[in-house]
């Protein structure tokens, strides 16, 4: 690398993409500073993956407790004091939001603290010091996309960024969108006894998933108590002077309805952090907000790269990291792994049931043109989800049936969040169901439940 700059690399922003590229280029022997305006671990650790799942967990106990008669335990005098969930989420992201400075010191990185913008291709601005360096890792991540002429005011119009800290819950609570962030807040809200609707514009909740997924949420959702309206864009949200009013229409009738609640939640998708950061001044080209780069994370400025939700790919903590470790071995001239195609990316939404997949749904493989074999296994025949108590949902593999490449997998029932890796390596390593079917996986757990789906798009289900 060159002497001449302060630097070798400077990633700007601190989330998982960026602090993780930081570790791996200063692991590569590259001198590395990361600027960070708010807090390490940026929008993961502080607001979203880690609170999130930390309230998620304290709502499951709730639910549990809600089905005492299943287990033989009952009580009068249950109360719940959702503030000491909040604490204990805020306690989880400090703790490793202190361990991610750890370890930035522990590689020697240097961390400058500030709003960074680039002033030319090789030189960022933090709180009016400049610095200079041979290479930039973009990594400004996203915020909460809003509804046009609706306005936060962290009171009765929330995004996931207020709604992860309040301590206190309201009575009634309309979620717009469906996808996962909506799902998760909707689950947690409803658990504490919060009247939830969730409004989706598109056909179906998780718009993302396998249709036959998002039927198993839907009606575990609408057991639990959630009124879910899909196909129903949200037109209007009026501020009153004791909640919000949400004007609705359905896409397909017309039908329109007003939604009364005390809060609102907007929750429809991010949108990427590009403006305000130079990239006008290093001549980094966007496209629609967003960052294009190429398999290596290289945009149209040679030595300038970009990762994490502000390349628009997928907006997901662990696909930022990936394009973080990518970068920082392209820079260093170390071998590494292109990401060409992100349907490899591991999906998972972590309400109850939860909700994991990759790569295609079946009706998408035929839309390419492949012949498929679907091989689907309930948890209501698995002895572990029986024990469990937690028998709804279902494992369906899709395969190219000419050559058995696994080309997507759709999971919903108890932890398959965690079921999902073995796939993920699966198809990394080009493995067929055949070799899935002949992995012996041991009994009675969760993950029997792929062996069942394999032998079953091998057309010789045994346990069904």
């Amino acid at each position: 690398m060159a002497n001449s700059y302060d630097y070798d690399v400077i990633v700007l922003g601190g989330g998982p993409g960026g602090y993780t590229a930081a570790i791996r280029a200063a692991q590569l022997g590259l001198k590395t500073a990361l600027v960070e305006k708010e807090n390490l671990g940026g929008v993961c650790l502080n607001w979203g993956c880690i609170p999130s799942k930390t309230l998620i967990r304290n709502a499951e106990i709730v639910h549990i407790l809600g089905r005492g008669h299943e287990f033989g335990f009952h009580f009068d005098n249950l109360t719940l004091d959702y503030s000491v969930a909040v604490k204990r989420s805020r306690q989880n992201a400090d703790r490793l939001v202190k361990g991610v400075g750890f370890l930035m010191k522990k590689n020697k990185i240097d961390v400058i603290q500030g709003t960074g913008a680039l002033t030319d291709p090789h030189t960022v601005q933090v709180e009016g010091k400049v610095y200079s360096t041979g290479h930039f890792i973009l990594a400004t991540g996203a915020r909460a996309s809003l509804l046009p002429g609706i306005t936060v005011d962290g009171e009765r119009v929330l995004t996931y960024r207020q709604a992860i800290v309040q301590d206190k819950l309201p009575a009634s609570i309309v979620v717009v969108g469906a996808g996962p962030i909506g799902m998760e807040f909707a689950y947690v809200y409803n658990a504490y006894g919060v009247k939830v609707t969730v409004v989706e514009m598109l056909p179906h909740i998780l718009p993302n998933e396998d249709e036959e997924v998002a039927e198993v949420v839907a009606k575990a959702f609408r057991k639990q108590g959630v009124r879910l309206l899909d196909n129903t864009r949200t037109e209007s949200v009026t501020v009153t002077a004791t909640g919000v009013q949400i004007a609705l229409k359905n896409v397909t009738s017309g039908d329109a309805e007003t939604v009364e609640a005390d809060q609102v939640l907007i929750a429809i998708g991010v949108r990427p952090n590009s403006e305000g950061i130079g990239l006008e001044a290093a001549g980094v080209t966007t496209d629609r907000g967003r960052v294009p780069v190429n398999s290596v994370m290289r945009t149209n400025v040679p030595h300038i790269y970009a990762i994490g939700d502000l390349t628009g790919k997928l907006a997901l903590a662990h696909v930022a990291s990936a394009q973080g470790i990518v970068a920082a071995e392209t820079i260093a001239g170390a071998e590494t792994l292109p990401i060409d195609d992100y349907s490899n990316m591991p999906r998972c939404t972590y309400c109850t049931p939860q909700v994991a997949s990759l790569g295609m749904t079946e009706a998408q493989a035929k839309a390419q043109g492949y012949e498929v074999n679907t091989g689907k296994f309930p948890f209501q025949a698995n002895g572990k989800a029986l024990g469990l108590g937690e028998r709804e949902g279902f494992i369906k593999i899709i395969s190219d049936a000419r050559y058995g490449e696994i080309l997507g997998i759709h999971m919903v029932g108890p932890e398959v969040t965690e079921l999902l890796p073995e796939i993920s390596l699966a198809r990394m390593m080009e493995l067929t169901p055949a070799e899935i079917a002949r992995n012996v996986h041991a009994h009675p757990t969760l993950s029997e439940v792929i062996m069942e789906a394999a032998h079953a798009a091998m057309g010789h289900s045994l346990n069904m």
